[in-house]
């Protein structure tokens, strides 16, 4: 009887994990699919949909609505997307991040005190994004006007009910916010009461905003006017924003709050086209943007793990965390000394870093008793047939390194080791950790697909002027000192590293997810388990999206904090969800990790899937928060 409870038992565990329900429905359509991080956002994607717009139509119109929502992002953040041509079966890639402005030195900011180009205020800026971006891929690859795609996002700028979280976020920053006389103009309707912040449901107005939207509008209408074509009106739109009249307001209001902003800044920032990197993955192609994002780190993390059976370890069982754990950190490593923007010299060693050859090698490193809790970066540079031209910068920190080929190419800073960074999570490091965005993801019957990771300007957030336009505090994700990444000091006219990472998967040559996170230097690892959920454990997007993944703890964060010890490292530290069994939590303690736990620990994750078979779309769109799809 024994024999067989257990058997039951055993079976039971062993069952496709697509039998479990979830807590939202999975999205279906026909037609399309619109999802991001608020419901009116969906919407408005929705009904550019039904406008007759493509998936990138309804990718801009969500992006201007999740900016005009303050969805933790507003129109002076950042745009990174990929975008899947039918026409052409490729993907290209888009960055849309701003530069450091002139003036942002290593020497102008530790003149100021600074370990890190600040969390807030103007000098956190990059130049402004977004609007380029948005104008750029619509005019390249949409179909609409720009005053079509922008109708939702203006409705929302002349007043809509604000969400309680939006809301409550402008209350709890409020002494942050009223140092900023823009911001304080815009967040805080109700000044001198005891709560100066809209409630709840209240009709919340941008009037400045709205002016800056109508402006680009405007100047779109008149180049048509003009018999201007499709294309060049509304880059139109996007010279008065980054040329004309926008441009001088944006730059005085910085520049009166202490920001670097030049009229020049502006007006000779591009967004780029790009090749996107991919890895294949038993199969199935994977795509990233370059290494000015972490996305990078995801296809380090696949082709460490290709090596293993990860299927036959057991979907979250102990040896599975431990080994994702390893394989993260491994890519974190290199991810924190090698990647920085690719259009500044030196150049990053990224196809010695994406090969099969020093994925199998850093594979062989890892220590299935224990967590490594001085994983480091390896040498790339022997498989690009290179010497590391930095073996005299690591000497000087104290790196061990071996250059030899067979021999794991591991060191480790003294002040990154396991006796230098504290292990407790405190509130502040988990918000450093998790700091959010929102994610867009939008695919239609003709085979547009669009995945978008925007960012920059969330509360509390420096509006510049009257413009209504929250600057970025993308300038954070800089270092200033070479020995922690010699590609990524902060320079004027570089792009800082960044976090922000949407993902495209190709099978057969044809797409199969589309799929997108916020959440800080979380992002890649959540999407990392989210894939394997699906490729290794077949579960459904929905249940993907829901699923319990880890989130490791062992890496240098990208955002937040004044001094070193806010960003250093916690070996061995990981959170779990609090379902995760006793036997499993044993396990991983014997292993050397410190166990944390969180409800929920998946997302919010954003997806779509292809079912060829079916000829019809999945949509997933995690329990975590306000995020929401629609589809036809």
């Amino acid at each position: 009887m024994k024999l067989f409870l257990f058997l039951l038992l055993l079976a039971n565990c062993c069952m496709n994990v697509t039998a479990q329900p979830t807590q939202k429905p999975p999205l279906h359509g026909k037609n399309w699919m619109a999802i991001t991080g608020k419901p009116l956002a969906a919407e408005a994607g929705a009904m550019i949909f039904q406008k007759g717009g493509n998936a990138v139509d309804a990718a801009c119109a969500m992006l201007a609505a999740t900016c005009t929502m303050w969805d933790v992002l507003s129109w002076g953040g950042e745009t990174q997307a990929l975008i899947y041509n039918p026409k052409t079966k490729k993907i290209i890639a888009i960055n849309a991040l701003g530069v450091a402005p002139t003036g942002a030195t290593v020497d102008f900011f530790k003149s100021k005190g600074f370990n890190f180009p600040p969390e807030y205020g103007p000098l956190s800026a990059t130049t402004p994004g977004t609007p380029g971006g948005l104008c750029h891929i619509l005019a390249e690859y949409g179909t609409l006007s720009l005053k079509e795609v922008l109708a939702p996002a203006m409705q929302l700028a002349a007043g809509y009910p604000i969400e309680a979280q939006t809301a409550n976020s402008f209350e709890r920053s409020k002494k942050m916010i009223k140092e900023w006389p823009y911001s304080k103009k815009v967040f805080f309707p109700h000044l001198g009461e005891s709560r100066e912040a809209p409630e709840a449901g209240e009709i919340f107005v941008q009037k400045d905003l709205l002016q800056t939207l109508t402006k680009m509008v405007e100047a779109e209408q008149e180049a048509l006017a003009k018999k201007k074509s499709r294309k060049d009106a509304i880059m139109a739109a996007y010279d008065r924003f980054y040329k004309g009249d926008i441009a001088k307001e944006i730059v005085r209001g910085c520049r009166e709050q202490g920001g670097l902003f030049t009229m020049e800044d502006l007006a000779q920032w591009k967004p780029i086209e790009e090749e996107p990197m991919k890895v294949n993955y038993k199969g199935i192609d994977v795509y990233k943007l370059q290494q000015w994002t972490q996305g990078p780190m995801l296809l380090q993390a696949l082709n460490i793990l290709e090596n293993f059976d990860l299927k036959g370890m057991g979907y979250n069982s102990s040896k599975y965390i431990h080994t994702v754990y390893q394989a993260m950190n491994l890519a974190f490593a290199d991810r924190d000394f090698y990647y920085g923007d690719p259009y500044f010299p030196p150049a990053e060693p990224m196809k010695g870093l994406l090969s099969k050859e020093y994925a199998k090698q850093r594979a062989a490193q890892i220590n299935f008793e224990r967590n490594d809790p001085d994983a480091g970066p390896g040498d790339p540079y022997l498989f690009e047939g290179k010497t590391n031209p930095w073996l005299d910068l690591l000497k000087k920190r104290g790196f061990n390194i071996d250059t030899s080929k067979k021999a794991p190419g591991n060191f480790m800073p003294a002040h990154d080791s396991k006796e230098s960074a504290s292990i407790t999570m405190d509130e502040e490091y988990m918000d450093r950790l998790w700091r959010g965005t929102t994610s867009v993801e939008a695919a239609d019957k003709d085979g547009w697909v669009v995945s978008i990771t925007p960012s920059g300007g969330w509360t509390p957030a420096c509006i510049a002027g009257n413009t209504g336009v929250g600057m970025s505090q993308r300038m954070q994700s800089f270092v200033m000192d070479a020995e922690l990444n010699p590609f990524n000091v902060v320079e004027p006219g570089k792009r800082p590293r960044v976090t922000l990472t949407p993902t495209l998967a190709m099978k057969d040559g044809k797409p199969f997810l589309s799929f997108a996170v916020q959440g800080g230097d979380t992002q890649d690892q959540n999407l990392l388990q989210f894939f394997l959920n699906m490729v290794e454990f077949g579960m459904t997007v929905q249940q993907a999206t829901e699923a319990a993944n880890i989130n490791s703890n062992q890496l240098w964060l990208s955002l937040g904090g004044t001094k070193m010890d806010d960003r250093k490292p916690k070996p061995g530290s990981i959170l779990l969800s609090t379902n995760t069994p006793e036997k499993v939590r044993n396990e991983l303690k014997q292993m050397g990790y410190i166990l944390s736990f969180e409800n929920r620990t998946s997302g919010p994750i954003n997806a779509i899937y292809f079912d060829w078979k079916h000829g019809t779309l999945w949509g997933g769109s995690s329990n975590h928060g306000e995020d929401y799809g629609i589809g036809w």
